[in-house]
């Protein structure tokens, strides 16, 4: 079943060849062996090469990267954190980093031996059984859903900042004139990520990688400008707390968790290079490369942005910390013309973000649809002849993501409330994954590919930590705080536990359906699998 065993046999099929074709790059002789090698590997997980493979490596390393997305994520949330921790909360970008490590190493092990699309649904099916992988996959659909309304949400705390022009809605002076005016750009943006997903992963892949390269090129050009306008040590500015959590049960500490949810929206998402694997090149080598690159790129850039903001700014305790955020540090400290020059780079950022994260999505759900784990599983699955992609999930989520956000248009806690929902589901998520892999670790029934990335006699301690990391801070997250659950207006029980509920309601009310519904029907489609189907046998559980 694994592709450890089925690498030797490259051989492969003349469709894996045709599927497996260049577009356009040197080494067609090795390309399509090498192609032919991943669709072998693919036919002995049930599936039949659908999926055109026109993904090298910098594909795979932007997807990963864009997904995290530094410049969104610390832009989006910077206020978050300063606002609850203090100028000290820059200690949990590298205690999220390390956490969040232990969790893409066992990734990485998954992603050498299964580089299939839907990845941490084909992982959890693989490492726990059909069951747990339906849940784990049902729980990073929906949380995909929730991320895209998310992140696309981040336009509003820059494009008003770069001119006024942009709130359409009120002034931005009104109770809902922000939040609103939010769920207007976000929808804006998620209908062209719809768009562009629709017509195909080549066109996607360029617009992401351009859009990449330009994230990478501004976040350092930040670092460097940030840098040069440095008026205090780190001594200082690391060590500030203005005195939040005195007089508290945990002091410091219980503000320095909350805030440390500004860091844990940032770094997650790296499995999105594996996600990819079926429309990649020699994914099984590549995609654990292009996760530990994502994630480590992500840390080391958006560290040093972070505290040489804090470095940078003129007034350490200005209230516009806690109001404008990053955006208003580096319009305070670079001037206005040169810091709008970054904040358009930013709204890039945001802009290849949506579209790594629906890309990531569409990948998940044909995935589980191939396996008839979906309603109307056939039309979910179907690959479009002319764009080559599934159609149908990226035109679902892209509504989906809509309607989320006109759900949610007159709530002021919209941004705090969204995002705190979707970074928990993918932790979960994450979890349904590395808890069943230990076990399976602990039984002595997990081996890694052979000659390809593996942990070694370091899998075990590593895989510990991830559950141990993974649980702690679902629960950090997910834990009734009325500063992230209901910060604003009259105080309600079933707001402040609004993680557990909705959580509950999307987990528990999914697997029934499953349970009672879609597991009597669960089974390879004949269109999808890679030998033709015997009619008069039954499909089987996967």
């Amino acid at each position: 079943m694994s592709r450890a065993e089925g690498s030797g046999e490259a051989e492969g099929s003349g469709e894996a060849k045709e599927s497996g074709g260049p577009e356009g790059s040197g080494g067609a002789r090795g390309r399509t062996v090498d192609s032919s090698r991943d669709d072998a590997a693919l036919g002995e997980l049930g599936y039949r090469p659908e999926l055109k493979r026109t993904l090298g490596n910098f594909h795979t390393f932007a997807a990963g990267i864009s997904y995290i997305s530094i410049l969104t994520g610390t832009f989006q949330l910077f206020y978050f954190g300063v606002t609850f921790g203090g100028p000290a909360y820059w200690w949990s970008w590298p205690m999220v980093f390390c956490g969040q490590l232990m969790v893409a190493l066992c990734f990485c092990e998954l992603a050498a031996r299964y580089p299939v699309a839907g990845s941490v649904y084909n992982w959890a099916k693989k490492m726990g059984g059909p069951h747990v992988g339906w849940l784990g996959g049902w729980m990073m659909m929906t949380a995909t859903m929730v991320t895209l309304s998310a992140v696309a949400l981040a336009y509003q705390i820059t494009l008003p900042q770069i001119d006024g022009w942009f709130q359409f809605i009120g002034d931005g002076s009104g109770q809902n004139d922000q939040a609103a005016n939010a769920v207007l750009l976000g929808t804006v943006l998620i209908l062209f990520s719809t768009l562009v997903n629709a017509f195909g992963v080549k066109l996607m892949a360029r617009i992401n990688s351009a859009g990449v390269f330009i994230e990478l090129i501004a976040a350092v050009a930040l670092i460097i400008f940030l840098g040069a306008h440095i008026t205090r040590g780190p001594s200082t500015a690391l060590t500030e707390t203005y005195g939040l959590g005195s007089g508290t049960n945990l002091g410091y500490l219980g503000a320095f968790l909350t805030a440390s949810l500004a860091s844990a929206y940032v770094m997650y998402g790296f499995d999105t290079a594996s996600s990819l694997g079926e429309e990649s090149h020699d994914p099984g080598r590549n995609a654990p490369r292009a996760i530990l690159r994502a994630l480590i790129a992500s840390f080391l850039i958006g560290a040093f942005i972070l505290l040489f903001a804090l470095l940078s700014v003129p007034d350490l305790k200005a209230e516009e910390l806690s109001t404008g955020g990053l955006q208003y540090v580096v319009l305070a400290t670079l001037g206005e013309t040169v810091g709008e020059i970054f904040l358009w780079s930013v709204v890039v950022a945001i802009t290849v973000c949506v579209l790594a994260v629906q890309a990531a999505g569409i990948r998940l759900m044909f995935a589980m649809a191939r396996d008839n784990n979906l309603p109307a599983g056939s039309k979910l699955a179907r690959v479009s002849p002319r764009f080559q992609t599934p159609v149908v999930p990226a035109v679902l989520i892209g509504v989906v993501g809509v309607v989320i956000l006109v759900v949610n248009i007159n709530q002021p806690q919209i941004f705090s409330v969204i995002t705190s929902i979707a970074i928990i589901m993918i932790y979960v998520a994450y979890l349904m994954v590395t808890v069943p892999m230990l076990l399976r670790r602990l039984r002595g029934t997990w081996q890694p590919r052979e000659g390809a990335f593996s942990l070694g006699r370091w899998g075990l301690p590593v895989n510990v930590l991830a559950v141990l990391w993974g649980t702690a801070m679902s629960l950090n997250l997910a834990w009734p705080r009325a500063e992230v659950y209901n910060a604003t207006g009259p105080q309600h029980w079933y707001l402040r536990w609004g993680a557990f509920l909705f959580i509950g309601v999307v987990a528990l009310g999914g697997f029934a359906y499953y349970w009672f519904v879609q597991r009597h029907r669960t089974g390879v489609l004949a269109e999808h699998r890679s030998q033709p189907a015997d009619p008069t046998v039954p499909p089987s559980n996967p």
